[in-house]
């Protein structure tokens, strides 16, 4: 048995975890960085990466569907699933190697593979052949995709985000389980390529919006172009030849069936984190098998053992792994050292869906209740100007402020709204007001006039 002792042991090489050894190792710590597979972090290798290519590619074959909006003719428009999947992988494998050749780069003792699980409060099994014995530990484990109950059973012709974009050649029909930002966005993709695809979810709104306009507006929207079921609960899944055939129940109670070439599961990732022996680490699991830990430090109740990233499933978003990754490695340093920890303030909420028209979510969310606590500023972009020049002219925005007019958050549906809804980030955690974002430069014409547009509308309210 391969015996190795360290100031902190990292368990993870997702983004988080080559954050928090890049952390500790700059903090002056002896960091090993502990890695099961497979590498090039879950952005990379199958979530936000691979996805946008596949976006690309259904937003080039639309845009040429609907060329005609501008007076051009084409004729006809063609999708190779092979090429499309082809291209996707080669650009794919790129982003993976470029992580990868990062990993390479570390000292043989800094880096160790195999599963690791805890001993206990210092002490980690790697395989069957090391133990690592620790004065801090990160876990930074990421997380995987489930299948739920009705699909299990089903075999490849079920996919998830871990297996969707190895297949070879697209589906001829597809079902997606989960209306959050993965199912929603490949969804559309899919339809955009040629491909009959229906989306199912228990919920009654899409890409995590919650404001009941632009909850309305989205639904509207996305079923234009998908088979969309809302509110319904898939019951049971049943091989059909070489396709699936469902059985779901509609919100009226109707049991309804249809046959599917294939089934994505897109209802979530939970954290990998059932097999790392955390009670023997003396940690206080909640209900879920989840350590409790502190969301600033990222300090785990009953031991030196610090959780970031998808691990943790706070905020299960890149920026965000990267950032508690950071001051995890850092913490753990700390710890190994006998130092205080640092608490950095959290950054503001920022979520994105990159779905046509695109979505955002920013900052504290909607609240039906705090109605007279808030003034709500909303802008159309059906009658916004660049937003009618693109031919983009669908959706909306709702921004909220409290009553002293300091910006809280929003939601938006519309063109671009990747760039809007950093502006009001930026302005939420900088704690300006309404007014303050509003006195600034906003040049025409572009779409950023249509969050001067909200934002003058929460500046009139406060003012009449």
């Amino acid at each position: 048995m391969r015996e190795i002792a360290c100031d902190v042991a990292v368990i993870g090489a997702g983004t988080a975890g080559i954050a928090a050894h890049a952390a500790a190792r700059k903090a002056g710590a002896h960091a090993v960085l502990i890695e099961a597979g497979p590498g090039g972090t879950t952005c990379a290798r199958v979530g936000c990466m691979p996805s946008k290519l596949l976006i690309a590619a259904a937003t080039a074959a639309h845009g040429a569907r609907a060329a005609g909006l501008f007076g051009l003719d084409v004729p006809e428009v063609r999708v190779n699933g092979r090429a499309v999947l082809d291209r996707l992988r080669r650009e794919r494998d790129r982003f993976v190697a470029s992580v990868r050749d990062g990993l390479d780069d570390l000292p043989d003792d800094e880096r160790l593979s195999g599963r690791a699980r805890f001993e206990d409060g210092q002490t980690l099994r790697v395989g069957d052949g090391a133990r690592v014995r620790f004065r801090a530990a990160v876990v930074a484990t990421g997380s995987s995709p489930t299948v739920p109950k009705p699909l299990q059973g089903l075999g490849e012709r079920v996919l998830t985000t871990d297996t969707l974009f190895e297949i070879a050649d697209l589906p001829r029909s597809l079902a997606i389980l989960g209306g959050g930002p993965v199912g929603i966005e490949i969804a559309q993709a899919m339809a955009r390529l040629g491909v009959e695809t229906c989306l199912f979810d228990v919920g009654d709104s899409l890409a995590g919006l919650t404001h009941p306009d632009l909850v309305v507006a989205g639904n509207a929207i996305f079923a234009s172009e998908i088979g969309l079921h809302l509110g319904c609960a898939v019951e049971a899944g049943e091989i059909d030849g070489d396709g699936v055939r469902l059985t779901w129940k509609t919100k009226d109670g109707t049991r309804r069936e249809q046959r599917f070439a294939r089934v994505l599961a897109a209802a979530g990732r939970p954290p990998n984190v059932a097999d790392l022996g955390l009670d023997a680490a003396d940690l206080r699991l909640g209900e879920k098998g989840l350590p409790r830990f502190d969301p600033r430090t990222l300090l785990c109740e009953g031991g030196p053992v610090l959780i970031a990233g998808d691990a943790n499933a706070e905020r299960p978003i890149l920026h965000e792994a990267a950032r508690q990754g950071r001051i995890a490695g850092e913490n753990a340093a700390a710890l190994a050292a006998g130092r205080s920890l640092a608490a950095p303030e959290r950054w503001v909420s920022l979520a994105m869906v990159f779905t046509q028209p695109q979505v955002a979510v920013v900052g504290a969310p909607y609240d039906s209740d705090a109605a007279s606590r808030r003034v709500t500023g909303a802008v159309s972009f059906c009658d916004q100007g660049r937003a009618r020049i693109e031919g983009e002219d669908r959706g909306g925005a709702r921004i909220w402020a409290d009553r002293g007019g300091r910006l809280l958050g929003g939601e938006f549906l519309g063109p671009a709204v990747e760039h809007l809804s950093h502006l009001l980030a930026l302005a939420v955690q900088e704690g300006l007001s309404a007014a303050a974002l509003r006195d600034r430069p906003y040049y025409h014409p572009t779409l950023e006039e249509g969050l001067e547009t909200a934002l003058g509308d929460i500046v009139r309210q406060l003012r009449a």
